[in-house]
């Protein structure tokens, strides 16, 4: 009876002291005395250090320093400092928490931007410490017993992949029309309405056409076009459906459409992107699509279900500040019966190689790199095949048959986002993030590093290069001995492939919103699709020419698709088939 007397007496004498303990952290918190590190403390590329003087310092690589003092008020943190234009004279006001050595702040109010974008949803931790990784799992699910795959049919008059054959955007022999109207329905074969919001491209195999679409449940979805430099995430984590349709290419109606996957977003997304803007890929047997976090996923092109892989969470953002996040873009490949996927992320980057009938893991390359939006190529050389992935650390060229990295390449973009290309002998690279939105011609074959030497712009692996030229978004094209080079602003640059000679740098009219799609070509002629819309008509050559402005009447960030004398275009609504009617 003694020992259960003594028990409510213990239970008594701890709550009493917790209770004076935290009311010992309250009272320390509001008078100040709970200590913030005083060491120097880093999130993402940045470093701050709060000075027992009262002094603050914020700095980081491409961003104007802000100095100044700070002081606690209560459970905030007031920083006023110099630095960052307009609205940063007043102070900014946050809450914060600290854990072990680490300091959270999470906004109250602060009219200065650029600290802003730093500051708010921030993590701190001592300079020296590095951000733990945690361990990446793959998960594979598929049917016990394995499908057996249709035969996949002639490949000619296909466009498989973003950008079709090798992202190349040629198809020759299509006989468009000149001019066409979306709005009118002159020279439109049929439109046919997609729902959801996707910015992914329409892929063609045989008479059916791939496309895919994330679905929200709130119907006031979107996402916003223009020229901006805005971070910010869309405020939309509803629920969604992930879509894959097989449409036929020749009245646009659906054959069939799988849910990929039903439920809420791991990730948020840009708001100028979307939750589906990878585009799928085929083989003519099987049709894979890839959702980001939400996972890879894989049917043949009857619709059966083959596999789907969940390869976690895929934090893809600002490589600068960590608490941005922007979402998945890079599209999937098939090579040689190898789905291969490039993706890199804020703490752990790899490419990968799976089974494309299985979903089995066949190799897997870590690397270290920053989050990119590019999609991997393969280039066959007389060498031997090179995949090469455009990143921020370094080009790439890896074996596609086993992941080994065969050459690298420094002097990227921090953001890298077009996709390589192999054409005439030769890889082209380009990314668009000043200052050094580099053009990077590359010879296949070359082994080791690169890199140029500061000052030099070719070597005997690198047969030219340009900085301050490279596209943002928009791949660039290669066509007829030409490298055409577009900017998301509306300047289109034409240079000669062997040499590098410019041949012109001309800014396109009604440039508007700018433009997010990547040019394609046939029959000597290029084009070029808005956002905003219109789908400008340019003959190719060392000449610039405009031919003609064609309306849509949509807003257009997708790539077109060219098959068997069709442009397939996907606006925000709907997918388009323009043909020449008369």
């Amino acid at each position: 009876m003694a020992n259960r007397m003594r028990i409510p007496g213990i239970g008594l004498a701890f709550i009493f002291v917790a209770a004076c303990f935290w009311a010992g952290i309250v009272r320390g918190v509001q008078q100040g005395t709970v200590q913030i590190p005083s060491s120097q403390l880093r999130f993402g590329a940045f470093l701050t250090s709060f000075g027992s003087d009262g002094q603050f310092l914020l700095e980081g690589q491409g961003w104007p320093p802000f100095k100044g003092t700070w002081k606690m008020e209560g459970e905030q943190i007031e920083i006023l400092t110099t630095g960052g234009g307009n609205g940063c004279l007043g102070p900014g006001r946050y809450r914060y928490r600290i854990e072990k050595n680490r300091l959270s702040l999470e906004l109250v109010t602060d009219e200065c931007r650029p600290r802003r974008m730093i500051l708010d949803h921030s993590t701190w931790r001592p300079a020296g410490e590095s951000e733990p990784v945690p361990v990446r799992r793959i998960v594979r699910t598929a049917p016990d017993r394995r499908p057996v795959l249709p035969e996949a049919g002639k490949i000619a008059g296909s466009w498989p992949s973003f950008r079709g054959p090798q992202a190349s955007g040629i198809a020759e022999g299509q006989n468009l029309p000149d001019s066409w109207n979306g709005k009118t329905g002159e020279n439109i074969l049929w439109k046919m309405p997609i729902p959801g919001l996707a910015h992914s491209s329409p892929i063609v195999w045989g008479n059916r056409i791939f496309v895919t679409t994330a679905i929200s449940s709130n119907d006031k979805a979107s996402f916003r076009p223009g020229l901006y430099g805005d971070g910010d995430a869309s405020e939309d984590r509803s629920r969604h459906r992930w879509v894959i349709y097989a449409i036929d290419k020749n009245n646009g109606k659906i054959i069939w459409e799988r849910v990929a996957f039903e439920g809420e977003p791991v990730d948020k997304r840009h708001i100028k992107s979307t939750y589906a803007s990878s585009t799928p890929v085929t083989d003519g047997r099987i049709v894979v699509a890839w959702f980001g976090s939400q996972g890879v996923y894989a049917c043949d092109i009857n619709g059966n279900f083959l596999w789907k892989v969940d390869l976690g969470r895929l934090n893809i953002g600002a490589y600068d500040i960590p608490s941005y996040e922007w979402g998945h873009a890079s599209s999937p490949i098939i090579w040689n019966d190898l789905v291969i996927l490039q993706s890199d992320n804020q703490s752990d980057s790899f490419i990968l190689a799976l089974n494309a009938a299985t979903g089995e893991t066949v190799w897997k390359t870590d690397r270290d790199e920053l989050p990119s939006w590019g999609t991997p190529t393969v280039a066959m050389a007389p060498s031997g095949p090179e995949l090469v992935t455009n990143a921020s650390n370094f080009i790439r060229g890896n074996d596609p048959r086993n992941g080994k990295e065969l050459w690298r390449l420094g002097g990227s973009s921090k953001i890298t986002a077009p996709t390589p290309l192999f054409s005439d002998g030769v890889i082209v690279v380009a990314s668009g993030r000043a200052p050094e939105r580099p053009i990077f011609v590359i010879r296949p074959g070359a082994r080791g590093d690169l890199t140029l030497p500061a000052g030099e712009s070719s070597s005997k692996a690198i047969a030219w290069s340009r900085t301050g030229r490279g596209s943002y978004m928009p791949t660039p094209l290669i066509y007829r001995g030409i490298l055409y080079v577009l900017a998301n602003n509306g300047v289109f640059d034409a240079y000669d492939l062997k040499t590098g000679e410019e041949l012109y740098r001309q800014r396109l009219p009604n440039v508007g919103s700018g433009f997010s799609a990547s040019p394609i070509a046939a029959d000597g002629r290029i084009y070029l699709s808005s956002e905003d819309g219109e789908i400008l008509v340019i003959e190719a050559g060392p000449k610039f020419s405009h031919v003609v402005t064609n309306p849509m009447g949509e807003l257009l960030m997708a790539t077109p698709a060219l098959s068997d004398g069709v442009m397939y275009v996907r606006s925000a609504a709907g997918l388009f088939a323009i043909k020449r009617l008369k």
